[in-house]
């Protein structure tokens, strides 16, 4: 594959080790094993799960990497923590009084819909959308929605699902949630307490036997060497840029999450599959936004990895990494 002079090389980092183009409907919903045909199957049968905080945050976080997992033959699943009740459209064609009254179900159909043209398994955690406060003073969140429920309650349904799954890879949010939205800093915190929970016998013993997942990332997707090589691509090509204003108002001072960054995944060839997902959850995508502002040609050439931190491993792998099962295929038999 191609590259410019101008990719970034991605810095070692030690360790952390735990205490002990468009598509028709019909098109867009074919899964990635329909879509790669009779690619020869490389995977061993190793099982990654994905945590995320609401409907569509698999699409936009990660989603090429699980399309690539899927048609190698490993098993993947994402969990969403909520059912995204709080959303609002914001994709202009579907801000109707219709949808906005059954939002709740729509985006359900439009998980599925996503989960079946990535090709993963999906499961609802169960918990109720907190919505994002707005306003200063902050209103206060609403009673009984994720981020305020205790972290014992809905750490145990995702242990539950840990055991059950029996992953050697989990995914997640850094501690900031990526962005900080209440959901998404709730679900790393309820991620990395189940992470260490699963394999203890003593915790949640009505939740199944004891799994130890081998390694935990925390996936990075928005960073600011990232953007700018996609808005100096575009103007090069005399395209229009949606990131000049964003860069302009990015702050010198902040560190790029990219300095974070231990493993970067060769993912190129399912964008496509990824930019489907998005557009499965059509209320949240608008397909004339910025997701879809740089050509997948350009993409590929500029930027054909996803960015994940390894802050957790029971295995021994070399930083930096390309392969969030580095380490564990020389060491599991599944």
């Amino acid at each position: 594959m191609g590259t410019r002079s101008s990719r970034v090389e991605y810095p070692r980092r030690a360790i952390v080790r735990p205490h002990g183009g468009h598509k028709s409907g019909s098109e867009a919903e074919r899964s990635v094993s329909e879509r790669m045909g009779t690619r020869e199957q490389v995977g061993s049968g190793l099982r990654l799960l994905a945590v995320h905080a609401h409907p569509d945050d698999e699409a936009s976080k990660g989603a090429a990497t699980m399309a690539r997992y899927v048609a190698d033959g490993h098993e993947v699943m994402v969990v969403t923590c909520t059912g995204g009740e709080a959303g609002s459209p914001l994709n202009p064609a579907m801000d109707t009084p219709e949808v906005r009254a059954n939002m709740t179900e729509i985006r359900r159909e439009e998980m599925a819909r996503a989960a079946k043209v990535l090709g993963v398994q999906h499961r609802w955690l169960g918990f109720v959308d907190s919505g994002l406060p707005e306003g200063d003073p902050l209103p206060p969140l609403p009673e009984g929605c994720f981020a305020l429920v205790p972290l014992e309650e809905s750490t145990a349904s995702l242990v539950q699902v840990i055991r059950e799954f029996r992953p050697h890879v989990v995914v997640t949010y850094d501690e900031n949630g990526g962005y900080p939205h209440p959901d998404h800093i709730r679900c790393h915190e309820v991620s990395v307490a189940a992470f260490d929970a699963a394999p203890d016998p003593d915790r949640f013993p009505e939740a199944g036997a004891p799994w130890r997942p081998l390694k935990l990332y925390y996936s990075h997707g928005f960073s600011r060497a990232k953007m700018s090589l996609f808005h100096e691509a575009l103007l090069a090509e005399g395209l229009e840029s949606p990131y000049g204003e964003w860069l302009a108002r990015w702050d010198p001072a902040k560190a790029d999450v990219l300095e974070r960054v231990t493993t970067r995944v060769e993912c190129a060839d399912y964008f496509e599959a990824r930019d489907d997902a998005l557009r499965a959850h059509a209320t949240q995508i608008d397909p004339n936004s910025r997701w879809f502002a740089v050509p997948l040609r350009l993409q590929r050439e500029i930027w054909p990895t996803e960015e994940y931190e390894l802050v957790r491993s029971e295995v021994d792998s070399t930083l930096p990494e390309d392969d969030l099962f580095a380490g564990i295929r020389e060491k599991v038999d599944s």
